[in-house]
C-alpha cells in the first residue's frame, strides 16, 4: 500500500513539473524577434517589444514556443524572456489612471498590444509600467497576462 501512495505522489509530481510548461514570460529587452521555429535560421513572424508577455507552451534547446493574448504562435529565444509578471493591453484603447479607480485622473492612454511589466494589483486593478518609465493603473479586464 505504502508503494502505491508513494508511486502515485512521484508520478503526480512529475505530471506537475510537467505542465508547468504553461508559464507565462516576458520580454526583457527592448525588441524581440518571434520566429516560425526554433533558430535563427526561421523566419520573423513578428517583433515584440519589452515586456510583451507570452505564455510558453514547448520548449526545444534554448527556445521557447509560446502563444500571445492573441492565439498566434511562435519561437522565441530564452535569454530575451524572463519569468516576469507582465500584461499587454487586450482593448482598442484604454485610460491609464494616477489610481486604482476610475474616480482618479487619466495620466494617459495605451492602444491595444502595448505591454506593461506589474508591479502591484490591487481588487480588480493593476499598477503597471512601460518600458519608458511611464507608471498608472489600469482594469484588469483591459489586459493578458500577469
Amino acid at each position: 500500500m505504502t508503494k502505491r501512495i508513494c508511486l502515485f505522489s512521484f508520478l503526480l509530481v512529475l505530471f506537475l513539473t510537467g505542465t508547468a510548461l504553461a508559464d507565462r514570460v516576458a520580454v526583457i529587452v527592448d525588441r524581440a524577434n518571434v520566429r516560425s521555429g526554433p533558430g535563427t535560421d526561421h523566419d520573423i513572424l513578428w517583433t515584440v517589444g519589452k515586456y510583451y508577455p507570452m505564455e510558453v507552451i514547448k520548449e526545444s534547446g534554448e527556445w521557447y514556443k509560446g502563444r500571445d493574448f492573441e492565439g498566434d504562435v511562435g519561437w522565441i529565444f530564452h535569454s530575451l524572456v524572463k519569468e516576469v509578471s507582465a500584461v499587454v493591453v487586450t482593448a482598442p484603447l484604454v485610460n491609464i489612471r494616477k489610481g486604482a479607480g476610475t474616480e482618479y485622473r487619466v495620466m494617459f492612454q495605451a492602444e491595444k498590444g502595448v505591454s506593461f511589466k506589474v508591479l502591484a494589483a490591487r481588487e480588480n486593478w493593476i499598477k503597471i509600467e512601460h518600458a519608458d518609465g511611464e507608471v498608472g493603473w489600469i482594469h484588469k479586464s483591459l489586459v493578458w497576462g500577469r
